[in-house]
């Protein structure tokens, strides 16, 4: 393997690609066509041509599924968050994650940085840098030649018969129809910024979310509140930082900082395989714990706001409202205590609600969520957790309301709305590709059984031979006549 990499590392990526090529024609990459056609209908249609939606592409392909379109509403190169609201420096996940590789070796991050920088300069590597993640999946999507349909909105989801109809904006048509559709929609996939109502008397031009873009270069010199204390928080903290806001205070809830991220105490093939299967109190139980502590946000990210001396973190202190003072905002905090700033930013992260979602239109109110099926006991509640839908085992929708909505069943949740029910396997680095061979299996499966009698039709029908009749020579077989032995009775 060290001899191998080595030669990946002299030769660059060309070298890599070759080796790429080979393992996949090793594996009779793509498989066969074998879905009977409707003129006009894409088998699959995945929108989000990001980590995730190639990743899950790349699955779909290699199970021979071929007739679909992968949409991203974002320009090439853009797609997903790297580029736009992601503001660290760094990825927080190891840096020897295979994440989508989805089994081959030399689709790795690994490999492609290697094959670049060599052997030495990955061993120096500490965390892989943002925007060089970004690189790698622009190369992942060249590599294996992924047809993403860049500037493409889909707008609205309806059933027509067996069929889905998309509405879609910035194609060469109005409306799309598929068999199954699937969300690789990432982290507001299933919902968008969360938004606390403590700050809705606010004039929008005075704050941002986390999730916006935001003209940091016109802070300088401004006094800047960050609610919250997330990765994201911290992350638009430094950006203000350096961009020379005069200060920037994060407003913490919590009484203290959040420092362990228990999630990662329990990774693991296990986890990612046993999360599914596990009864509702269990997967209820892990989710909330893990919202309840909190994932903090890395020490790289943190040390980053806090090498600034104009940097302050002000825990136990619960915004309950915010309003305009002057140029600026007046926060008032649950001690009675306000304090007055120029610009506020909502470290808040994302909501999960399927409502928020315009693609489904009304049937957004017939997805059946968590809060619908699971009474957690007391000291486990959670209004967070229980909007999220409460998916089949194959990441498909549920309908709340049995016969309303059965369309729901061609729609594939797979981004971070499937966490609560499936585990951590439709967004982040570590359980990527195991999710999309799941997800694969799942959909191909749902096809085959809906095409069962072109299948059988098939092979009632299938008639070219293996044995051409010049393989054999039929001989006599000499026997003689005798008496049959009589039976005693």
């Amino acid at each position: 393997m060290t001899q191998i990499l080595s030669s990946i590392d002299s030769q660059g990526l060309t070298a890599l690609e070759a080796r790429l090529k080979d393992d996949l024609d090793l594996l009779c990459y793509p498989s066969k066509s074998w879905i009977p056609q409707q003129e006009g209908v894409a088998d699959v249609i995945i929108i989000g041509g990001g980590m995730c939606g190639m990743v899950a592409w790349l699955a779909l392909k290699t199970g021979g599924i071929h007739n679909m379109r992968i949409l991203d509403r974002a320009a090439k190169g853009y797609e997903g968050p790297w580029l736009g609201y992601a503001r660290m420096e760094t990825l927080r996940s190891p840096k020897f994650l295979t994440g989508p590789a989805h089994g081959h070796g030399s689709l790795t991050f690994q490999a492609w940085f290697r094959a670049q920088f060599g052997t030495e300069a990955w061993e120096e590597l500490d965390k892989i840098p943002r925007t060089m993640w970004m690189d790698y999946l622009c190369w992942y999507r060249e590599v294996l030649d992924i047809p993403i349909e860049n500037g493409i909105s889909v707008d609205h989801v309806e059933p027509e018969g067996e069929l889905l109809r998309l509405t879609v904006s910035g194609a060469d048509t109005e409306t799309i129809l598929t068999r199954k559709l699937i969300f690789a929609t990432g982290r507001d996939g299933t919902g968008g910024p969360n938004i606390p109502d403590f700050i809705k008397d606010l004039p929008r031009h005075l704050w941002a979310h986390s999730a916006d873009e935001i003209d940091f270069a016109a802070l300088k010199d401004k006094r800047v509140a960050v609610i919250g204390v997330g990765a994201s928080a911290v992350d638009n903290s430094a950006e203000a930082l350096e961009h020379g806001a005069a200060e920037v205070r994060h407003l913490v809830r919590r009484k203290e900082m959040p420092t362990i991220n228990k999630m990662m105490g329990i990774g693991s093939y296990g986890f990612t395989a046993g999360y599914a299967e596990l009864p509702d109190e269990w997967r209820w139980r892990f989710m909330q714990y893990s919202f309840a502590t909190q994932t903090p946000s890395p020490r790289g990210s943190t040390l980053r706001v806090s090498r600034h001396p104009n940097a302050y973190f002000h825990f136990n202190k619960v915004t309950t409202g915010i309003e305009q003072y002057g140029n600026g905002a007046l926060i008032h905090f649950a001690d009675g205590t306000s304090y007055e700033t120029d610009f506020v930013i909502l470290g808040t992260g994302f909501v999960i609600d399927p409502m928020a979602r315009t693609e489904f239109g009304e049937t957004a109110s017939e997805i059946l969520l968590w809060h619908d099926v699971y009474a957690p006991p007391v000291g486990e509640e959670s209004d967070d957790l229980g909007r999220f839908p409460y998916l089949n085992s194959d990441f498909t929708f549920r309908e709340r309301t049995p016969g309303k909505a059965p369309w729901l069943k061609n729609v594939y949740c797979f981004n971070y709305g499937a966490s609560a029910s499936l585990g951590k396997v439709s967004g982040d680095i570590p359980g990527i590709s195991d999710g999309a061979a799941w997800l694969s299996r799942a959909v191909a499966a749902s096809l085959y059984r809906e095409d069962i009698q072109a299948h059988w039709q098939g092979m009632q029908d299938y008639d070219t031979p293996e044995l051409l009749g010049d393989e054999w020579e039929p001989t006599q077989l000499q026997t003689e006549m005798r008496p049959k032995e009589s039976q005693a009775v």
